[in-house]
């Protein structure tokens, strides 16, 4: 099917759910009991009607079994400190070097065995699906979608993909910084090798497809985006990213993420496929310039397309003396209200109207989660 004839047939439906004048299924009860008497002010109605999402959180876990009794990441807080209804809540397994074989594998088990103590200690949930995303933010719970960055974890077993989801994953980033041991395509950072995605790489991206697993092309380079575009029965998104002519003012930050950066010709080819593209905070030295970055987004590829992936940590274990990535709500000096509170309110300024936040805060990646997850065997 070609890239730019795709089309997913539930999109007019689903926005016309998350953003219509009739909709109950993002409307909370307060919304509901003041319509007839008093409404809420702009920003209050934005974070009651948003299921607000970043597409793209890392959470820190050890790779040491050990270790898990031990850890303490007061992630509910941080979350309903946010704004957020959740993240995709994401780990990478290839840092340290990986240097044999069996090791990815087993770091991918024991994060995800640290990530179930988290969110018991927490009293968090996974969404599995659309459904449990609607639920938990009907009932003011904070709530993580399970994402991992790279299909390191695989070695070119298949299986492995089943034995994912069974365990809760609902996002794959087929890549990372770092080539795994069977190769998936090539990474953006590198000089290409593989002509886009290879062989494995086009079965994980099929196989991904039939389980219901939401595949993001971030550190892809754009011919293994392209590949994955052209295979893919379902929707996908490039979770955290900016325009490579949004560069900000700190010159060696540009320079090194310059090879991550999307040009407006590839954010379209994603877009016409139905995809969508995250913009992340690095590069903003200021909730005004980061909400600039969303609007060049917005500018080149419409506003059913645009998301938020911050690239940023929700929440660090206590003790930890990690100074790798900012916090999601410090992402700004001087912030002191929550992420999405801070997002909202510079948009509002910029011109934003409210249905256009409540899709970029987590509505249009609402849209393609459901099309990817729904009816398969959640």
């Amino acid at each position: 099917m070609s890239i730019k004839n795709k089309s997913f047939n539930s999109r007019r439906d689903f926005l016309w759910n998350i953003t219509g004048a009739g909709s109950a299924l993002v409307l909370s009860p307060l919304i509901n009991a003041c319509s007839s008497t008093k409404k809420l002010d702009p920003l209050a109605n934005i974070l009651a009607n948003t299921i607000g999402m970043d597409t793209h959180n890392h959470i820190d876990v050890p790779f040491n079994e050990a270790e898990i009794a031990g850890l303490k990441i007061n992630l509910y807080d941080a979350l309903k400190k946010s704004g957020l209804a959740g993240i995709c809540m994401t780990f990478a397994v290839d840092r340290p070097e990986l240097k044999s074989e069996g090791e990815a594998y087993q770091r991918f088990l024991t994060g995800l065995n640290a990530m179930d103590a988290v969110l018991k200690a927490n009293n968090i949930k996974r969404a599995l699906n659309y459904s449990d995303l609607k639920a938990a933010h009907k009932a003011g719970k904070p709530i993580v979608i399970q994402s991992v960055e790279g299909g390191h974890f695989l070695e070119g077993k298949i299986d492995r993909l089943n034995i994912a989801y069974n365990r809760g994953l609902r996002v794959l980033g087929l890549l990372h910084d770092n080539q795994p041991s069977v190769p998936i395509g090539d990474i953006y950072t590198d000089a290409p090798q593989y002509n886009g995605l290879t062989e494995f790489g086009k079965t994980v991206v099929k196989e991904s497809n039939k389980l219901g697993i939401l595949i993001d092309l971030t550190h892809c380079s754009n011919k293994a985006i392209n590949d994955a575009l052209e295979i893919s029965s379902q929707p996908m998104m490039v979770s955290h990213t900016g325009l490579d002519t949004r560069l900000g003012n700190d010159e060696k930050m540009a320079t090194m993420m310059k090879p991550r950066l999307i040009s407006k010709e590839q954010a379209k080819i994603v877009a016409n496929a139905g995809g969508i593209v995250g913009v992340w905070t690095h590069l903003a030295s200021s909730p005004a310039e980061y909400v600039d970055n969303i609007k060049a987004m917005v500018d080149v590829i419409g506003v059913d397309h645009v998301c938020i992936g911050t690239d940023t940590k929700m929440a660090v274990a206590e003790g930890s003396n990690s100074k790798f990535g900012k916090q999601t709500n410090n992402a700004w000096d001087g912030q002191t209200e929550g992420f999405f509170h801070t997002v909202a309110k510079s948009m509002l300024a910029a011109g934003f109207h409210e249905d256009e936040i409540i899709k970029i805060g987590g509505g249009n990646f609402c849209r393609i989660f459901d099309e990817a997850t729904k009816n398969k065997n959640n």
